[in-house]
């Protein structure tokens, strides 16, 4: 029977026949020496009286039952011996497979060995190929039990290597050929897996002799497979991680486990919360995963000593979460299911914690003292993982099981520091879990949202808002607690319930910060606090003397009170130095908490010292308080008396030095982060801890600084104040400050020699957002101006590498930066941080453009490559729009060979950003590279990134002449091709003027006026900078616009007058500007409206004088289009014109230009006369400025006239001669000759003659007046009247009493001459009457005062005037009310001043002049008839038209029943006046 071969020995029946072991064989046939009779098969069965009847499935299911009896029991050991005896017990096959096979021996080949175990088999009556697994797997088994070396072992000696090599050679031979049986194989290796080292294993998986599923599947016992697994897996760990040159076998062996496990132990198709069995090998891959992570936290838990094995095995296990393990699985889904499953795990594993430990413990769970495997595992599973994901799975495992709240807190801390993007998340989250606990009084719910928020708030405010802000924030409103009593209660009762488990800063914050609770409920909220501060009580801890800028949320011990005053001093300093006002902290503390703020703040502020000659920033908030009156008198008068007896060795205060040595370490520690960080960043291989040295960095910084982590200034200043021209900072603060910039830079660099920008990962945007959330931002902001204005030149290359490599940065979070108020020179308004550099880049001197070049170029090349895989959009919200065009200045005015490129160059990409990382580094190169760049050309094609016309005029008039580094040549060279060649062809799109000459002198005007008056603004002097001969810089581009002028003027389509339709451009530009101008007439408006006005005529005077009169017209001699002119002169220069008149070069150069431009006409005489024809009726100004100036004006006309003509000057000239002559006739011992021309014009030179002879008494000159000179003396009585008021608000005006004295002998010329001088007080522009010349003629802030001088010559009015004419009555209320409406707005405050500092000695100041005027209307209404009262009606039912007993007094008058004829408006202007 053993002998049998065929077909059936392979069959079912062969390994029936020979399935059983040795006793099994003994049992079969007895044996004669055993001394005891065995059982045979019929006494066996003998039991089984009845047959059953089985079905064709049933026998099958027997039959598969036998088998795998048989199997497990087979043991060919026994068989040998029993067949063959005991010589054959250790068959030569088995020492050819383990000693190299036929490798060994070339007699032994595959073939001699395949008939050799057909033979053996055939003897033995079993089938080849269970031999065959037998005695391979018997050959394993001895391999793997000859190592000599402690067990336990997991990896092959490469001697046991080298006989396992031979023998899978065997095997797979044999499989080949069909003589091996991986089925009793696999039963074969299990019987011995106690000997089995685990690479063997994974050789036999990689080697296709049977997989590690076939070998699972195989076992019997899943529980132990898992066992043994995780065992071995555990002890290959340890291996692993000593210092082994097998590292990468042993590494291959442990990832290719993994990888199969997460394979199979997580399917795609499979629902974990399935009730359906898992398969085996689904089971054990599952049960091995989860035995190793339950051992690794237990580990954890227990305490791991860094040198223990257990320490590296953990450490091991961990690293095979990382992404070398499952990227080449990663695009299955079981790597996502494994990694949910696994943060399941870690958050549930041993839930002994309770709520009340969380409460107490949580300060030490922070991700900084978390455990750093733990947080290395944290951060490989947020890898696969998304925000959304993660945050979801927190939600449904503290909604569905018992949690252990050490690894959920932890894991909430990891999760807001390594994954920005999940703040928002994590507030979603917490605002739902409020609102489901207020919705149903969930408590569980409430629970986690609190212990959620205090987690991740105790990370900074960098990565979370502070406890505080949100606990205001939700509570501070009737948000969740406000919709009904039950809400409220419920609120109160979980705060009390806390209250024994409370740290004592979150009590602080429900007290500073309570609730918001109604009226009716505020006994809940009594008793809370009753409770809270008993607790504190308790505790020790007193809130009256709990520091200003105390961290109220923040963990850790708390600070003594002297300790903590001087850094509140400092911290209120601070604040008050970048806001210029009282911090809100202090003055609440002032009011709400005057124990702390009497004993130790003002104490430690008002320390005794040396005073700075100039006032600090802590004197000055010395002196607000002081104002303010939050400084006792007695105490600021005893800090006042100790700092002026203070020796030059200011006394230390007490605890001083402790307090310095205690600010040391905290230095340290953030000295020693940081360097943590930069060795990281040089370690290509620990970027995955970055997050972790980023949060020690941020847990250290605050103690560094002596400030709170929930710093107010950092989240609650809308805006910094910096002093660009003074920048100032605290000690501790610059050394902090200085400290970060340092390596900030060493970082970049460090980074920057591992990978460029776009893969350094976001560890710079997170430690900037680090230092803006620590309340940094200020002291950053001024240090980086200290540096970059006042420092530039000594800037190494390293240091602006990281600064613009910072400024970057700062951009990219500038939308949730506040903004910042640079001070002079910069601009008024708040800028965004990244403007900011524009005003810390000057351009004007080579030292200044040297550093902005280097800047930008950094900065820009570093933005390109950081983010050249994201939209241009980021890119340009990163950097100031300021900085681009100031690089593209620089370069084009540098470098000539950079204005040949043309402008849509798209050249490489060039040597980007790694060259400038290189220690010498040639700036010139890296600017025209970075300027070739085509990623640099994409970017200015967005809109507003492009250097314009206006953006390069303003840059060049920054540039100082005197110290440019181009020559003369080279700057007039380069203007001209700026002008000429680049901006004046380019199309408007790209900053040009396409083509378009006027509207590029249009441009240049107007940014040179901009220039001025930014000049002015900040504060230069007048003779310097805004003066067109004094500046180089501006004469310069002022010399292109004249030479522009002039191509307009030469050119053919455009002259440079201005053609009928539109005008002159530079008149259309000058009412754009003064049209953006606020109008009004207080004294700021007027003054920003005068400097307007000066660049207007600075402008004008240097260009040519025709500008003023534009160019004959083509045709017949005609009047100049001077309409532009002198709509500029009446509207505008009237306003600021004196003595009635405009200045001498406006003057002389309107009438040059009326000349030159008469002199081209076919007729210059007749063309001169036309146009000073139309300006006597539409701009008179002009002719009185002439009589003024004529003497100086008279010998340049007439040289300009000969010139042109040889004939007399034009007549309209001539008569000015001769209104001067006839104005000193009158005053002269001779007859005066008739008035020449206009009445206005000869009263205007008459007034000009008696303002220069300096009379009082004209009495007789007036009487000599020709006849009839009614109108004459009615003019000249309006200009005294002006020369009176500009007498009363001109300071130092000389002659006002002569002034009066002229008015007065005027008008009572015009009285005896019964003249009606009424007219002159109620001017309109209605008509052609007196008004339409004489409102030409003055400014308007005189014309507003007539009032004043109506009132002034009270003493001069006749006794019966209200009786002779009719509109008196109407005249002097009308200028009564003027007079009180004037002073009731301010309109009065010159006179007022000059009349209270003796100037105007006897005409009194406003008051006085009212009181005069009330009491002179009061006896006047009794006495003017009825007919006198019709016309003050209007005037009567104006609202507050006048007093009550004026008004009274006028209603008395007012007859019932007047005649309607009465009613209507007097006649104020005579008839002969109309036509005046």
């Amino acid at each position: 029977m053993g002998r049998q071969r065929g077909p059936d020995a392979a069959s079912g029946r062969g390994v029936w026949a020979f399935g059983m072991s040795a006793s099994g064989a003994r049992g079969a046939f007895p044996d004669s020496g055993s001394g005891r009779c065995k059982r045979a098969w019929t006494e066996l069965l003998a039991g089984r009286v009845k047959r059953q009847k089985l079905g064709p499935d049933g026998e099958q299911k027997v039959r598969e039952s036998a088998v795998r009896l048989l199997r497990s029991h087979l043991n060919l050991s026994d068989l040998f011996l029993e067949v063959e005896g005991p010589q054959f017990a250790e068959p030569r096959l088995h020492r050819w497979i383990e000693w190299g096979g036929p490798e060994a021996d070339a007699r032994l080949s595959s073939s001699f060995v395949g008939s050799a175990l057909q033979d053996q088999a055939s003897r033995l009556g079993v089938p080849v190929a269970v031999l065959s697994s037998r005695v391979v797997a018997s050959a394993l088994a001895r391999i793997c039990a000859s190592d000599a070396r402690p067990s336990p072992q997991m990896l092959l000696t490469p001697e046991q290597r080298k006989k396992l090599s031979s023998v899978l050679g065997t095997a797979r031979d044999l499989i080949a050929h069909g003589m091996f049986s991986r089925r009793c194989f696999c039963g074969e290796v299990w019987k011995v897996q106690n000997s089995l080292l685990l690479e063997a294993v994974w050789h036999l998986h990689v080697q296709n002799i049977v997989s590690l599923q076939e070998l699972l599947e195989s076992h019997a016992d899943v529980q132990a497979a898992g066992t043994w697994l995780s065992r071995s897996l555990y002890h290959l760990c340890e291996q692993m991680e000593a210092s082994s040159p097998h590292t990468d076998v042993a590494r291959a062996v442990l990832t290719g486990f993994v990888q199969m496990f997460v394979l199979r132990g997580f399917p795609k198709n499979v629902d974990p919360r399935s009730t359906v069995e898992p398969e085996p090998v689904t089971q054990i891959a599952a049960d091995v995963l989860q035995r190793m992570l339950t051992s690794a936290l237990e580990a954890l838990a227990a305490g791991l000593q860094e040198a223990s094995a257990a320490y590296k095995a953990v450490r091991c296990w961990f690293g095979t979460f990382g992404r070398h393990t499952y990227q080449s699985i990663i695009s299955t889904e079981s790597p996502k299911r494994f990694f949910c499953h696994t943060l399941t795990q870690i958050l549930t594993h041993r839930p002994v914690l309770k709520v009340s430990d969380a409460l107490q413990m949580q300060r030490e769970w922070c991700f900084a003292r978390t455990h750093p495997l733990l947080s290395d595992l944290y951060r490989k599973l947020f890898v696969v993982l998304s925000p959304e994901e993660l945050v979801a799975r927190l939600q449904e495992v503290l909604e569905t099981q018992e949690v252990n709240w050490q690894h959920v807190l932890s894991c909430v801390s990891a999760l807001v520091i390594c994954l920005p993007d999940a703040q928002p998340l994590v507030n979603g989250w917490v605002a739902r879990l409020l609102a489901r606990a207020f919705e149903s009084c969930d408590l569980d719910s409430m629970v986690s949202a609190f212990l959620v928020v205090r987690q991740a708030a105790q990370e900074g405010p960098a990565a979370f808002p502070p406890y505080a802000d949100w606990f205001q924030a939700s509570f501070g409103s009737a948000r969740y607690h406000g919709c009904s009593k039950k809400a409220l209660v419920f609120l109160f009762k979980f705060l009390s319930d806390l209250v024994p488990f409370e740290a004592p800063q979150y009590l602080k914050v429900h007290m500073l910060h309570p609730p918001l609770v109604p009226s009716k409920h505020r006994t809940l909220l009594s008793d809370y606090v009753a409770l809270a501060r008993t607790r504190l009580a308790d505790l020790k801890v007193s809130v009256e003397t709990m520091g200003l800028y105390e961290d109220v949320s923040a963990a850790g011990d708390m600070a003594e009170p002297h300790s903590q005053a001087s850094r509140d001093v400092e911290k209120a300093v601070s604040v008050f130095q970048h806001t210029g006002k009282v911090p809100v902290a202090v003055m609440e503390a002032s009011v709400f908490r005057r124990p702390y703020y009497l004993s130790h703040f003002l104490p430690a502020l008002l320390t005794p010292r040396v005073l700075p000659t100039v006032e600090d920033a802590r004197a000055a908030l010395i002196e607000a308080l002081r104002r303010a009156d939050k400084i006792p008198p007695s105490l600021y008068s005893a800090y006042r008396q100790a700092c002026s007896t203070a020796g030059e060795k200011q006394p230390e205060a007490p605890g001083s030095e402790a307090e310095h040595s205690c600010a040391e370490e905290p230095l340290d520690l953030l000295t020693a982060a940081l360097g943590e960080l930069r060795a990281s960043l040089s370690d290509p291989t620990q970027q995955d801890v970055l997050s972790a040295r980023m949060a020690v960095v941020s847990d250290r910084l605050g103690p560094a600084l002596g400030l709170s982590k929930d710093d107010e200034d950092g989240s609650s200043v809308a805006t910094v104040q910096l002093s660009v021209r003074t920048p100032e900072l605290p000690p501790r603060e610059l050394k902090v400050v200085d400290l970060l910039l340092t390596a900030f830079s060493q970082n970049l660099l460090a980074a920057s020699c591992l990978a460029p920008p776009d893969r350094q990962g976001p560890w710079a945007a997170r430690l900037v957002r680090t230092l803006c959330g620590h309340g940094l931002l200020p002291a950053v902001l001024t240090r980086l101006c200290q540096l970059l204005r006042h420092q530039g030149p000594s800037l190494s290359a390293s240091h602006v590498l990281g600064l613009a490599a910072l400024a970057v940065h700062l951009g990219e979070a500038a939308s949730t930066l506040p903004a910042v108020c640079a001070g002079p020179p910069g601009p008024a308004r708040p800028l965004p941080v990244p403007e900011l550099f524009d005003c810390l880049l000057p351009c004007g001197t080579p030292e200044a453009w040297a550093l902005c070049l280097r800047f930008c170029t950094a900065a820009i090349s570093y933005s390109v490559c950081k983010f050249s895989s994201q939209s241009r959009g980021v890119l340009r919200s990163c950097l100031s729009p300021g900085l681009i065009k100031k690089f593209q200045f620089l370069v084009l005015r540098l470098f000539p060979e950079a204005r040949d490129a043309p402008a849509g160059a798209e050249d490489a990409a060039g040597p980007g950003w790694q060259p400038l990382c290189l220690p010498s580094v040639d700036w010139q190169r890296a600017a025209l590279c970075l300027w070739e760049q085509g990623a640099f050309r994409e970017l200015l094609e967005q809109d507003g990134l492009r250097l314009t016309y206006r953006d390069w005029l303003l840059l060049e008039l920054e540039i100082q002449p005197e110290v440019d580094a181009l020559s003369d040549t080279e700057r007039w060279a380069f203007q001209q091709w700026a002008i000429h060649e680049h901006f004046l062809p380019a199309p408007a799109s790209a900053g040009g003027c396409a083509g378009d000459l006027e509207a590029a002198c249009t441009v240049l005007a107007d940014v040179l006026m901009d220039f001025w008056q930014r000049s002015r603004s900040d504060g230069h002097s007048d003779n310097s900078h805004l003066a067109v001969s004094g500046y180089t810089g501006n004469r310069d581009i002022f010399s292109r616009l004249q030479e522009l002028a002039g191509d307009l003027q030469q050119g053919p389509e455009a002259p440079l007058g201005p053609s009928p339709a539109r005008g002159h451009f530079l008149f259309g530009l000058f009412r754009r500007r003064l049209r953006a101008l606020a109008r009004g007439q207080d004294v700021a408006t007027r003054l920003q409206r005068q400097q307007e006005l000066l660049m207007f005529r600075r402008v004008l005077l240097g260009l040519p004088p025709t500008v003023l009169v534009g160019s004959p017209q083509a045709g017949p001699p005609a009047a100049l289009a001077c309409e532009d002119f002198f709509h500029l002169v009446n509207t505008e220069l009237r306003d600021f014109s004196q003595d009635g008149a405009l200045s001498h070069d406006i003057t002389l150069h309107f009438f040059r230009g009326l000349l030159d431009a008469c002199s081209r006409s076919s007729d210059p005489s007749l063309a001169a006369d036309l146009t000073l024809t139309a300006c006597g009726t539409q701009c008179p100004l002009l002719l009185t400025s002439a009589l003024l100036w004529w003497p100086r004006l008279e010998p340049e006309l007439r040289r300009r006239w000969t010139r042109c003509s040889r004939g007399p000057l034009p007549s309209e000239l001539q008569r000015l001669q001769e209104a001067r002559h006839f104005a000193r006739s009158v005053l002269g011992p001779l007859e005066a000759p008739p008035a020449p021309g206009p009445a206005w014009l000869c009263a205007a030179a008459l007034h000009l003659e008696l303002r220069q002879a300096g009379k009082a008494g004209l009495r007789s000159e007036l009487a000599r007046l020709p006849c009839p000179g009614d109108e004459l003396l009615l003019f000249l009585f309006f200009f005294s009247l002006m020369g009176l008021l500009a007498s009363h608000v001109t300071p130092h005006a000389a002659g006002s009493p002569e002034a009066l004295a002229v008015c007065t002998e005027i008008l009572g010329c015009l009285q005896r001459r019964r003249v009606s001088w009424l007219p002159l007080f109620q001017l309109t522009e209605a008509g052609a009457g007196l008004g339409h010349t004489l409102l030409r003629l003055a400014p308007d802030h005189l014309l507003r005062l007539l009032p004043v001088a109506f009132y002034s010559l009270l003493s001069s009015f006749e006794e019966d005037a209200p009786l002779q004419q009719e509109a008196f009555l109407h005249v002097a209320v009308d200028m009564y009310l003027q007079l009180v409406r004037l002073f009731m707005d301010g309109g009065t405050s010159a006179v007022s001043t000059r009349a209270h500092s003796g100037e105007l000695r006897g005409q009194g100041d406003p008051v006085s002049l009212i009181t005069k005027a009330r009491l002179f209307l009061l006896q006047l209404i009794p006495r003017c008839p009825a007919r006198s009262f019709a016309c003050v009606t209007e005037l009567l039912a104006a609202p507050g038209a006048c007093d009550p007993e004026v008004r009274a007094a006028l209603l008395r008058r007012q007859p019932a029943g007047l005649d309607p004829d009465l009613r209507q408006e007097p006649c104020l202007f005579g008839p002969d006046l109309h036509g005046v």
